[in-house]
């Protein structure tokens, strides 16, 4: 303990000194005058009491032997009522029993012999006091800490609960935001299908060219792992890729566009750039409308309006512009006849590297259930496959899936299933095989 804590320990700390000899007491009194204790006497247990009872006491140092009530009886009623108190003994025969006896009733700190040695009592007290010093303080410290433990708890419980209650104002506002969000996509969409619609209108005889076009581009996307928002874009602009054509009269959309004049081609050539400015304005619309202006692009530069070339076409463009031409095949409004699904298929298979970007063909080709790369092969229905058989070629569904890949041989469980699953599809199902290991 430093010097200034144990000296405001002395000068606050009260002593109360019991003994029926006083004699006794005055050589304690002087003993411990000087360490600037504040100290009071009693020449027996019972006066002791009284005293105790009037005043606080840190410290008690009582005589063993007294009259009417020994040491030992006086300080274990003094534990008993003041347990606070230090206590100390003083004995001045050697009887151990009793002594022990003392100690284990009003649990004394210390006991010492008559007589002392000065320095040793000294020391003894001030140890005694440092100790109710320490045990005070460690008492203080824990009920604090204990009182900061439950200010800790119901702020913890307080923060628990706004917590809990933001949260629930949050989610609450977010309810509303994402429906909220959920009338706007509705009323955005909606907004979209009304443009298509008037596109439809003004198309006459092409009516349902741009629904087909928005479903194929959507499926050629999917199958090719585009995002969900690119994958929106080319929904969009499929669905309004034409709106440009607003702009032109009946008797050019009438017209093939390989049967138009060099000065009707000039003017159908603008509709892409005036689609696009139509929809710059809207902001959610910017990136369908930049598809638009690009879906006439080829793939060997020879497209309108910029002549970009490969890659620097937007892929979302370069999806559009096959889906577009392979629905335009079909319903005369590119070539000068019409032609039926596998002639458009074989016109597009035939522009790759030109017109279409080989890895859109290849997604075409897969969403269609067409084979990229043919190759040989015997083609057979299912109700003639037999145990043996090597595939030629992957079988592929019209929706794009993989049932079996090509070197696969054919047991009987396999050909059941085959079978199975073309009863059951819409689209006749078209097998090649090796026929050198059938």
């Amino acid at each position: 303990m430093q010097p200034e804590a144990q000296e405001v320990l002395e000068a606050q700390a009260t002593l109360l000194l019991v003994d029926d000899e006083a004699n006794i007491l005055s050589a304690l009194k002087r003993l411990f005058h000087p360490s600037g204790y504040r100290i009071l006497t009693a020449e027996s247990g019972k006066a002791g009491l009284g005293i105790l009872e009037r005043e606080k006491v840190d410290l008690i140092i009582s005589d063993m032997r007294m009259p009417e009530m020994t040491g030992a009886q006086f300080l274990e009623q003094a534990r008993a009522r003041w347990p606070d108190s230090v206590r100390i003994l003083l004995t001045g025969y050697a009887d151990i029993t009793a002594t022990i006896d003392a100690i284990n009733k009003g649990r004394i700190y210390r006991y010492i012999s008559k007589p002392w040695e000065d320095h040793d009592m000294i020391l003894l007290v001030r140890q005694a006091l440092e100790r109710k010093a320490l045990e005070q303080e460690k008492k203080r410290l824990d009920a604090l800490t204990q009182w900061q433990n439950e200010e800790l708890k119901e702020l913890n419980s307080s923060l628990e609960r706004k917590v809990q209650d933001r949260t629930a104002e949050l989610q609450q506002a977010m309810d509303f935001l994402n429906l909220a969000h959920e009338k706007l996509k509705k009323g955005f969409l909606t907004s979209i299908h009304v443009f298509s619609n008037l596109i439809e209108l003004r198309e006459g005889a092409a009516a349902g060219h741009s629904r087909r076009v928005a479903d194929l581009a959507r499926k050629i996307a999917l199958h090719m792992d585009l995002s969900v928002s690119e994958t929106q874009d080319v929904l969009i602009a499929g669905l309004l890729h034409d709106i440009g054509k607003f702009a032109l009269p009946d008797k050019l959309l009438q017209k093939p566009f390989g049967a138009l004049t060099p000065e009707e081609r000039a003017e159908v050539v603008k509709h892409p750039v005036l689609g696009q400015a139509a929809l710059m304005a809207l902001e959610q619309l910017k990136e369908a409308a930049r598809l638009i202006r690009s879906h006439h692009e080829r793939f060997d530069g020879m497209g309108y309006p910029d002549g970009l070339i490969g890659t620097a076409i937007p892929l979302g463009a370069r999806i559009l512009a096959l889906a577009n031409d392979y629905d335009a095949l079909q319903i005369g409004t590119l070539a000068s006849r019409r032609m039926s699904a596998t002639e458009a298929g074989n016109f597009i298979e035939g522009e790759r590297e030109k017109r279409y970007d080989p890895k859109v063909v290849n997604a075409f080709l897969g969403v269609m259930g067409m084979d990229a790369h043919p190759g040989p092969g015997l083609a057979v229905r299912p109700g003639q496959l037999k145990p043996g058989m090597v595939l030629a070629r992957d079988i592929v569904t019209h929706d794009g899936v993989m049932l079996l890949s090509k070197e696969f041989i054919l047991d009987e469980s396999l050909i059941v299933q085959i079978q199975n699953f073309a009863k059951t599809d819409s689209v006749p199902l078209t097998i090649f095989i090796n026929p050198e290991r059938k």
